[in-house]
C-alpha cells in the first residue's frame, strides 16, 4: 500500500537530473528541487507554516473589517514592495504549478507524479498567503507570532534558494523552478524586514496617527489652538529603509506639487538630526572636546566638522564604493556579451544571465549612487547650516577691532556664498577619490583587455595631472583674489543700498554707481581668470580619454599586440565609463579650491577677537545689591591701545532708583560712556561692575523688520493691559491711531516708513516693556518735539522709570534739575559730578553750557508772548480722543510687501533673458557647433574602429592613425567651445550686472521703502555668484551631456533598430517624469531663492542691532530666530536635492531596462546578425547610457535651479525708475538757482496710487534769501514737503516752481546738486574724512580745513595721525552722532547751494555748539534760502517767516511774531509747549 501511495506521488524514479540522470548520492537526493523527497520535505513545511497561522487564527478571531480598511490607508512603502513581490511570486508558482499539471494530462494523460505540480501549488498558496497577512496584516497579528514565522520563512527560503543554487551550477543549467525558489530568498528578506518594520512604527507612529485622527473627528485643538503645527516633519525622518534606498517618502511632495502651485506651507519641516540647532550643538561639543584635548594649539575646524559626521561620511563612502565596483562590472560583461555574439557561449543561456546580470549590475549601481549624493548632500546641509549659525553667534559677540576687518558686508558674504560653498565640500570631495578608484579599477580592466599598452595609458594620465598641477595652483591663488574683489564690491553695495536716500538728496549716487562698477571690472578680471583656468583644466580633461586611447592603440602597434573586437570594445567602454568622471574632475578641483577659500576666510573671521564683558554684568539679585552700577578708576579705548584712550579715570556709582544726566560738548565721551557700561569697549584698567538686567534706548534708532508690535514686545510675551500702559507713557497711542493697522503697521528696513520721533519712542516703549532694574537711554528726547518731549519726560522718565536706575545722555538742559545727578564730560573725561543747582554755582564749564542753552531757547523772542501757566502735558491728554480699535493687518495693503517669485513652468524666458545679453545667443550656438562637431568625431573614431577592426583590407597602423587624426580635431575644436563657453559668460555678467546696479540706482525711494535690504543683498551677492561662476559651464555641460544621451540612444538605434520599441517609451517616460518632478522642482528652488532673502535680512538687521541686542542680553532669542530660519531655508533646499535624486533613480531604472533590452535582443537574433564590432560599440555606448543619462538630468536640474536666479535677478533689473537724470533739452543755466525762490502751487502727494493724501494743497512761496521754519506735529508732513522739494515722491497734483522753473521739468541731477540738505540721520561711508567730505575732488585741501574749522571739527581731525586721510569706517561709527552731523554741515558749507535744507540738522549736539553752528550757518548763508524743519522752536524763531503744518495741510505761514500774536495759532501753541518744556525743571 505505501509503495503505491510512493509511486502515485514520487512515479518510477525518486530523483533524476540533467534529462533522466539518476541521483548520485544521499546529498542530492535530499537537496535537488526535482528530488521527490525534497518536495516532500518542501510541502511538509508549507503545511507547518499553514498550520501556525491556523491555530493564531483559532486564538485570537480576526478583526473587524473597519479595522482591516483603517490598516490598508497606512501601509508603509515596504508592505506594499513585499506583498507585490511575493503575492507576484505565489501567482507564478501557481500557475507555473497548473501549466505542469496541464502538460501532463496533454501529453502523459495522467496526472502523475503529484509531487511535481503539487509542490508548486503548495509553495503558490503558502506564498500568498505569507504576502497577504505578513505584508498588509502583520500589525493585527501578535508580535511573537508574527517574528516566528517570518523567521522561520526567511530561514525555509534561504535554504532552498542555497539547494537550487548549487543544483544550477552542478547541472550547468537554469530552470524556472530554481529561479522561482532564489527569488523566494530576496521575498522572504522583505518579510523579514516588513515584520520589524510594522511593529516599530506600530509602536511609535501608530499611536500618534490614531491620536491625531481622533483629535480631527473630535474636532479638539491643543491648549495654543494649534494642530499641531510642528508635526509636519519630513516623511523622511520616519521613512523605512526601503522608503529611503527608494525616495517613495518624497511621492506625497511631488504629487501635491503637480497638482498646485507649492507654498512655503506645503513643505515639511527638516527632521531633528538635520536642524541647525542639532548640528550646531553637536560641532560646539565637538570643539570643546578637541580644545581640551589640544591645549596649546586651537583645534582645526575642519577636522571637528569631520569628526561630527564621521558616521556618515564611512556610510557615503560605502555606497559610494559600491557604486564604482557595480559600475566595473558593465565592461567585464560587455566581453562576455561579445564573446556570446561570436558563438563562444560558456554555457546555455548564458546571454538570458549576462541580460539579468546586467540589469542588476545596473539597478545595484543606481541605488548605491543615489544614497551616495544624497546623503554627502545632507552631510553639506548640516556644514552649511552649522556656519552660517557660527558666523551669526560670532557676529554678535565680535569686538570692536574686528569689525574693522570684517564688514557687515564681509559677514553676509560669509553666509550667503562662503558658507554654501564649504556645503557643497562633502559632495565634491567624494567625487576626488571615487574617481581615483574607479581610474584604477580601470587600469586593471584594462590590462585585462590590453596587456602592457595599459602602461601607455598610466602615462598619459599621469603627465594630465602634472599638467593640471600649476593650473590648480593658478585657481588657488585667483579663486582667493576673486572673493576678496567680491567682498570689497559686497561692501560698497550694501553701504550704498542702506544709505540710499542720503544719496539720492546729495545727487551722488551717480559717484557711487560708478565706484562699484570699478570695483565689479576688477572683479572682472579675476572672474576671467578663474574661469580661464577652469577652461584649459576643461580642455585638458575632456581631451584625455582621447589622448589615453590614441596612446593606448599606438602602444598595441608598437607592441603586437592583437586589436579584435572584444578587447578594443571593452577598453572603450572603460574609457567612457571613466570618462564623465574624469572630466568632472576641473569641476571638483574648482569646487574643492573654492570650498578652500572660503572655510580659510570662514576660520580666519570664527577666530577674530570677541568682546571681553563677562566680568561686568553681575548675577545677583537687585534687591541684595545696594548699587546699580559701580566704575572704579576705569581707562578704556576703543582701539584696544593703552596710549590712545578713550575715556579717562572714569569713577561712577549709581544706586537703584536714581537718576543721573550725562552732559557735555559733542565727542566728550557721552555715549562711549554708556557703552563702556553695556561691556562694548575694552577696558584697559580699573573695574566695572554693573547688577541687575539693562535696557539700552541707542541713539540712532534700531528697528527691526516687522509689525511695531513685535517690535515694542521683543520676545516678551503679551501682557495687554502693561502694553497699553507703555503705549501711553510712550505718547504713541495718537501716532497708532493715525496708522493703517495701528500698533499691526509693518514696518520697513530701519524704519522707513517712521519718523525720527515715532522709531525713538518705539525703542523707548521697548525698554519700558522689558521691565528692567538699569535704564541706559543715549539722548533719546532730541528727535522730538517739545511737546511730546515733556510729556515724556514726566510720564515715562519721572513716572515709570521712577524706582530705576537711569542714566541719561542729553543736551537739553532744561530737565537737569530733576536729576540726582549730574556728569559734565569733556575730552573723554568726568569733570565734574553733582545734583545741577551746586553744579551750577560751582562749575564755570557747566554755567557755560546753561547760558548757551538760555540763549538758544531765544528768551527775547519767547518773553513777546504771556507767560503762561504750565499745564502738565500728560499722555491721558493725548489719549483723550482715542478709542481702542483691534487692527487686522493683510498682507494685500502693507508696506512691507511678500517676496515675488515666479510661479509654475516659465519655459525657455530666464534662459533666453540670460543669452540675450552682448551676443550671448551667437556664443552659445558657436559652443553648441563645437560640442556636436565634437561628439561627431568620437562617433567616427569608434565607427570607424567598430567597422575595420577585423578588416583585412585596413592595416593595423592606419587604423590606429586615422583614429588618432580623428581624435586630435576633435580636440581642437574642444579648445573654441571653451573659449565661448568663457567669453559668453563674461559678457552676460557684465551685461546683467550693469542693468541691476543701474536699476536700483534709478528705483524710487518707494522701491526701499518696501524692500528688505536683505532680498537685495541675496540677488548682488549669492545670486550674482552663481550667475558669475555657476550658470555658464552648467549650460554648456547640460547641452553636451543632453547630446551624449541622444547619441548613445542613436547608435543603439541603428546597431538594433528593435530598442526602439524600449526606447521610445523610455523617451516619452522620460519627459514625463521630467515634467512632473519640475512642477515641484522649481517652486522649491524658488522658495529656497525667497527664504535666502530671510537668511540675509536677519543677519543685515542683527549686524546693526548687535549692540542693543546685547544691551537686553537678547542673544540667545536671536540665535534660535536664526535657527528657525536657516531651516526655514534649508527644508526647500533638502527636499528639492532629494526630488533630484528621486527623479535620476527612475529615469537610472528606465535606461538599465533599455541597456538590458537591447542586450536581449542582440542574444535573441541569431549568431552573424551583427559583426562582433559594432556589438561591442553599440553596448560600450549603452553602457555609459546610464552615466550620460543621470549627468543630463543632473545637469539639467542643476541648471532648472541655477537659472532661478537669473529669475530673481530680473526681477530688479526692470524695477521702474524715477525721472531722468538729466534731461538735455531742459538744463538749467550753470547759475541756476540764482535767487533761491521757492514757489509751492497746490501741492498734493500721496505715496502710493491706493493710498489717501499725505500732503492736501499746499501753496506758498519762499522768497529767495529768506529764512524759513517749517514746524508741526509728528506726522504732519514736513519731511514729505521736504522729499518733495528734492523730488524724492512724485506729486499727485500741483508743482514747486524753483526760480521760475518747474523742477517737474528737469533733471533729478540738475535739481538735487544744486540744492543744499543737512539730513536729519547723519550718514558717514566707508573711506577718509576727505572722501566723505568731497568725493569727487573738487575742493583745495585749506578750504577743507577752513570748514572744518567752522564745523568746530579741526580740533578732532588734527588728533588723527592722517588728518584728513583719517580712515571713517563703517557707519563713520568710530565718529560720535553729534560729530557726524557736524562733517554733513561741512559737506553743506563746502557746496554753498543757494538754496540750503535743514533737517534737525543740530539735534545731536550740545547747546553751545549749537549755538556757535547757528551763527555760522547765519553768516555762511546769509544770502541763501534756508529751509530749517525744526522740534526744537528756538531754531525758527530767528526765522524770516514760519510755516505751520498739521495733517498735511499748511494751517498758517508768517512771521513768527505775527503767528504768535495771532488768537488760536498752531505756532503758538507749539511756542507755549516748548515754554512749559522749557520750565518743567523747575517742577521737579
Amino acid at each position: 500500500m505505501m509503495e503505491d501511495l510512493w509511486t502515485i506521488f514520487c512515479g518510477e524514479s525518486d530523483c533524476s537530473y540533467e534529462g533522466g540522470k539518476q541521483c548520485s548520492s544521499a546529498f542530492i537526493f535530499f537537496t535537488y528541487p526535482t528530488s521527490c523527497i525534497n518536495n516532500v520535505l518542501v510541502i511538509a513545511f508549507d503545511v507547518l507554516l499553514l498550520l501556525m497561522l491556523l491555530f493564531n487564527f483559532i486564538h485570537k478571531p480576526s478583526p473587524a473589517m473597519l479595522q482591516m480598511l483603517t490598516c490598508l490607508q497606512g501601509l508603509l512603502p515596504s508592505q506594499i514592495l513585499s506583498a507585490i513581490f511575493n503575492g507576484g511570486l505565489g501567482v507564478v508558482y501557481i500557475s507555473y504549478g497548473i501549466w505542469i499539471l496541464q502538460e501532463n494530462l496533454r501529453n502523459l494523460q495522467t496526472i502523475l507524479p503529484l509531487h511535481q505540480w503539487l509542490v508548486l501549488l503548495s509553495q503558490g498558496f503558502t506564498w500568498l498567503l505569507l504576502a497577504l497577512i505578513i505584508s498588509l496584516r502583520g500589525n493585527k497579528l501578535p508580535k511573537a507570532f508574527l517574528r516566528l514565522w517570518s523567521i522561520l520563512a526567511c530561514l525555509f527560503a534561504g535554504i532552498l534558494s542555497v539547494f537550487s543554487l548549487l543544483a544550477a551550477i552542478i547541472g550547468k543549467q537554469a530552470s524556472v523552478r530554481i529561479v522561482l525558489d532564489v527569488l523566494s530568498f530576496p521575498g522572504a528578506i522583505l518579510f523579514l524586514l516588513c515584520t520589524y518594520k510594522v511593529y516599530k512604527y506600530k509602536e511609535t507612529g501608530y499611536a500618534i496617527s490614531s491620536a491625531g485622527l481622533y483629535t480631527l473627528l473630535n474636532g479638539q485643538t491643543n491648549s495654543s489652538g494649534q494642530t499641531g503645527l510642528g508635526s509636519n516633519v519630513t516623511p523622511f525622518a520616519d521613512a523605512e529603509y526601503i522608503s529611503k534606498m527608494t525616495f517613495w517618502w518624497l511621492n506625497p511632495l511631488v504629487r501635491k506639487g503637480q497638482e498646485k502651485t507649492l507654498e512655503e506651507e506645503d513643505i515639511p519641516r527638516l527632521r531633528e538630526l538635520d536642524r541647525a540647532e542639532t548640528s550646531y550643538t553637536l560641532f560646539m561639543e565637538q570643539l570643546n572636546k578637541r580644545e581640551q584635548s589640544h591645549l596649546s594649539t586651537p583645534p582645526s575646524i575642519l577636522w571637528t566638522i569631520v569628526s561630527c559626521h564621521w558616521k556618515e561620511i564611512l556610510i557615503s563612502g560605502f555606497f559610494a564604493s559600491l557604486k564604482i565596483i557595480a559600475l566595473s562590472v558593465g565592461p567585464l560583461l560587455l566581453n562576455a556579451f561579445i564573446q556570446v555574439a561570436e558563438g563562444k557561449e560558456a554555457f546555455e543561456y548564458e546571454g538570458y544571465v549576462l541580460a539579468i546580470s546586467l540589469f542588476i549590475a545596473k539597478c545595484l549601481e543606481s541605488l548605491s549612487q543615489r544614497q551616495w549624493y544624497f546623503r554627502s548632500r545632507i552631510i553639506g546641509l548640516q556644514v552649511r547650516s552649522l556656519l552660517s549659525a557660527a558666523i551669526y553667534r560670532k557676529q554678535l559677540r565680535l569686538s570692536n577691532a574686528a569689525k574693522m576687518t570684517h564688514s557687515a558686508g564681509n559677514i553676509m558674504n560669509y553666509v550667503t556664498v562662503d558658507a554654501c560653498r564649504v556645503g557643497e565640500f562633502p559632495y565634491w570631495f567624494r567625487q576626488m577619490w571615487t574617481t581615483c578608484l574607479q581610474l584604477c579599477i580601470a587600469l586593471v580592466i584594462l590590462f585585462y583587455a590590453v596587456g602592457l599598452a595599459t602602461f601607455a595609458a598610466l602615462v598619459v594620465i599621469i603627465l594630465t595631472v602634472l599638467c593640471n598641477t600649476p593650473l590648480a595652483k593658478l585657481q588657488n591663488k585667483f579663486q582667493t583674489k576673486l572673493m576678496v574683489a567680491q567682498d570689497e564690491r559686497l561692501k560698497a553695495c550694501s553701504e550704498a543700498l542702506v544709505n540710499m536716500k542720503v544719496l539720492k538728496l546729495y545727487a551722488w549716487e551717480t559717484h557711487f554707481k560708478d565706484v562699484i562698477e570699478g570695483l565689479r571690472t576688477e572683479e572682472y578680471t579675476w572672474l576671467s581668470a578663474v574661469q580661464m583656468r577652469k577652461a584649459y583644466d576643461m580642455l585638458l580633461f575632456w581631451s584625455a580619454p582621447v589622448l589615453v586611447s590614441a596612446a593606448t592603440f599606438g602602444a598595441c602597434y608598437f607592441l603586437g599586440i592583437p586589436l579584435n573586437a572584444s578587447n578594443v570594445f571593452t577598453y572603450i567602454a572603460t574609457l567612457r565609463l571613466v570618462q564623465d568622471p574624469v572630466r568632472s574632475i576641473p569641476d571638483v578641483i574648482g569646487m574643492v579650491i573654492q570650498a578652500k577659500v572660503s572655510l580659510e576666510r570662514i576660520v580666519k573671521f570664527l577666530e577674530a577677537p570677541e568682546l571681553q564683558n563677562e566680568n561686568i554684568r553681575q548675577k545677583c539679585e537687585v534687591e541684595e545689591s545696594r548699587v546699580s552700577i559701580c566704575i572704579k578708576s576705569a581707562n578704556l579705548s576703543w582701539e584696544e591701545n593703552p596710549s590712545n584712550l578713550t575715556l579717562r579715570n572714569i569713577n561712577l556709582v549709581v544706586k537703584p532708583g536714581e537718576k543721573v544726566a550725562i552732559s557735555g560738548e559733542v565727542g566728550s565721551g557721552k555715549s562711549t560712556l554708556l557703552a563702556a557700561i553695556l561691556g562694548e569697549v575694552p577696558l584697559i584698567g580699573g573695574s566695572i561692575q554693573v547688577y541687575g538686567k539693562t535696557a539700552y534706548v541707542s541713539q540712532m534708532a534700531w528697528i527691526q523688520t516687522g509689525t511695531i508690535q513685535e517690535n515694542i514686545l521683543f520676545g516678551s510675551s503679551m501682557n495687554k493691559q502693561r502694553y497699553q500702559e507703555v503705549l501711553e507713557k510712550c505718547s504713541l497711542v495718537k501716532d497708532f491711531e493715525m496708522l493703517p493697522f495701528g500698533d499691526l503697521t509693518e514696518i520697513g528696513v530701519r524704519g522707513v516708513n517712521l519718523s525720527g520721533g515715532q522709531k525713538q519712542r518705539i525703542q523707548l516703549a521697548r525698554a519700558l516693556y522689558q521691565d528692567a532694574d538699569i535704564y541706559l537711554l543715549d539722548d533719546p528726547f532730541s528727535a522730538v518735539d517739545a511737546r511730546t518731549a515733556t510729556s515724556l519726560f514726566n510720564e515715562y522718565m519721572m513716572g515709570a522709570l521712577s524706582g530705576k536706575a537711569v542714566i541719561l545722555v542729553t543736551h537739553q538742559v532744561d530737565f537737569l534739575p530733576a536729576f540726582d545727578s549730574v556728569l559734565l564730560m569733556s575730552d573723554g573725561e568726568i569733570i565734574e559730578a553733582a545734583p545741577y543747582h551746586q553744579l551750577l554755582a560751582s562749575s564755570q564749564n557747566f554755567q557755560e553750557l546753561v547760558n548757551a542753552h538760555k540763549d538758544t531757547a531765544g528768551s527775547e523772542r519767547l518773553a513777546e508772548v504771556s507767560s503762561p501757566q504750565r499745564g502738565e502735558i500728560t499722555s491721558r491728554e493725548i489719549k483723550k480722543t482715542y478709542t481702542e480699535k483691534q487692527f487686522k493687518a493683510t498682507a494685500r495693503d502693507q508696506l512691507i510687501k511678500k517676496e515675488e517669485r515666479e510661479i509654475g513652468d516659465t519655459g525657455f524666458k530666464p534662459y533666453i533673458q540670460y543669452l540675450n545679453q552682448n551676443k550671448g545667443f551667437l556664443y552659445f550656438t558657436i559652443a553648441s557647433l563645437c560640442h556636436i562637431i565634437f561628439v561627431a568625431g568620437q562617433i567616427s573614431q569608434n565607427s570607424w574602429m567598430a567597422a575595420n577592426v577585423h578588416n583585412p583590407h585596413v592595416s593595423k597602423l592606419l587604423l590606429i592613425i586615422v583614429y588618432m587624426v580623428i581624435g586630435c580635431v576633435s580636440i581642437f575644436v574642444l579648445l573654441f567651445r571653451y573659449i565661448a563657453a568663457v567669453v559668453s559668460s563674461i559678457q552676460s555678467s557684465r551685461s546683467i550686472f550693469s542693468q541691476l546696479l543701474n536699476s536700483l540706482f534709478r528705483a524710487p525711494m518707494s522701491f526701499y521703502y518696501s524692500t528688505p535690504l536683505g532680498r537685495i543683498l541675496s540677488r548682488v551677492s549669492s545670486d550674482m555668484s552663481i550667475l558669475d561662476l555657476d550658470i555658464p559651464f552648467s549650460l554648456i555641460f547640460t547641452l553636451g551631456s543632453s547630446t551624449n544621451v541622444c547619441v548613445s540612444l542613436g547608435v543603439l538605434a541603428v546597431v538594433n533598430w528593435q530598442v526602439l520599441f524600449v526606447s521610445l517609451p523610455m523617451i516619452y517616460l522620460t519627459l514625463r517624469l521630467q515634467k512632473y518632478y519640475l512642477a515641484s522642482a522649481k517652486e522649491l528652488m524658488r522658495i529656497n531663492g525667497t527664504t535666502k532673502s530671510s537668511v540675509a535680512n536677519h543677519l543685515a538687521e542683527s549686524i546693526a542691532g548687535a549692540m542693543t541686542i546685547r544691551a537686553f542680553e537678547d542673544e540667545e532669542r536671536f540665535f534660535m530666530k536664526n535657527f528657525n530660519v536657516i531651516d526655514r531655508n534649508a527644508s526647500p533646499f533638502f527636499h528639492n536635492f532629494a526630488a533630484n535624486e528621486w527623479l535620476i533613480q527612475r529615469l537610472e531604472l528606465l535606461s538599465a531596462t533599455v541597456l538590458s533590452f537591447s542586450a536581449l535582443a542582440m542574444v535573441l537574433l541569431p549568431p552573424g546578425t551583427f559583426s562582433s564590432g559594432f556589438v561591442g560599440m553599440a553596448l560600450s555606448y549603452g553602457l555609459s547610457l546610464n552615466i550620460s543619462l543621470i549627468s543630463a538630468t543632473q545637469n539639467h536640474c542643476m541648471l532648472a535651479n541655477y537659472i532661478i536666479s537669473v529669475e530673481r535677478l530680473n526681477q530688479y533689473m526692470h524695477i521702474p525708475s524715477e525721472a531722468p537724470e538729466v534731461i538735455e533739452e531742459n538744463r538749467p543755466p550753470p547759475s541756476w538757482p540764482a535767487v533761491g525762490r521757492v514757489e509751492i502751487c497746490d501741492l498734493e502727494i500721496r505715496y502710493r496710487p491706493d493710498t489717501p493724501l499725505v500732503l492736501s494743497g499746499i501753496s506758498c512761496t519762499f522768497e529767495g534769501g529768506h529764512k524759513i521754519g517749517i514746524v508741526g506735529r509728528t506726522g504732519s508732513g514736513k519731511m514729505t514737503l521736504i522729499s518733495a522739494l528734492f523730488h524724492l515722491v512724485e506729486p499727485s497734483d500741483g508743482k514747486i516752481i524753483i526760480d521760475n522753473l518747474d523742477i517737474s521739468l528737469i533733471g533729478l541731477h540738475d535739481l538735487r546738486s544744486r540744492i543744499g540738505i543737512i539730513p536729519q540721520d547723519p550718514t558717514l561711508f566707508n573711506g577718509t574724512l576727505r572722501y566723505n567730505l568731497d568725493p569727487f575732488s573738487q575742493y583745495m585741501d585749506k578750504e577743507i580745513w577752513e570748514v572744518l574749522r567752522k564745523c568746530q571739527l579741526q580740533e578732532a581731525v588734527q588728533e588723527k595721525e592722517k588728518g584728513l586721510d583719517a580712515l571713517v569706517i563703517e557707519d563713520g561709527s568710530n565718529w560720535s552722532m553729534g560729530q557726524r552731523q557736524l562733517f554733513c554741515l561741512g559737506r553743506a558749507l563746502l557746496r554753498r547751494s543757494r538754496i540750503l535744507v535743514l533737517d534737525e540738522a543740530t539735534a545731536s549736539v550740545d547747546n553751545a555748539t549749537d549755538a556757535i553752528l547757528q551763527k555760522t550757518i547765519r553768516t555762511a548763508f546769509s544770502d541763501c534760502t534756508v529751509i530749517t524743519v525744526a522740534h526744537r522752536i528756538p531754531t525758527v524763531m530767528d526765522c524770516t517767516k514760519v510755516l505751520a503744518m498739521s495733517d498735511g495741510k499748511l494751517v498758517e505761514y508768517d512771521e513768527p511774531t505775527m503767528l504768535m500774536k495771532r488768537e488760536g495759532s498752531l505756532f503758538g501753541q507749539l511756542v507755549k509747549e516748548y515754554w512749559s518744556h522749557f520750565h518743567s525743571a523747575n517742577q521737579h
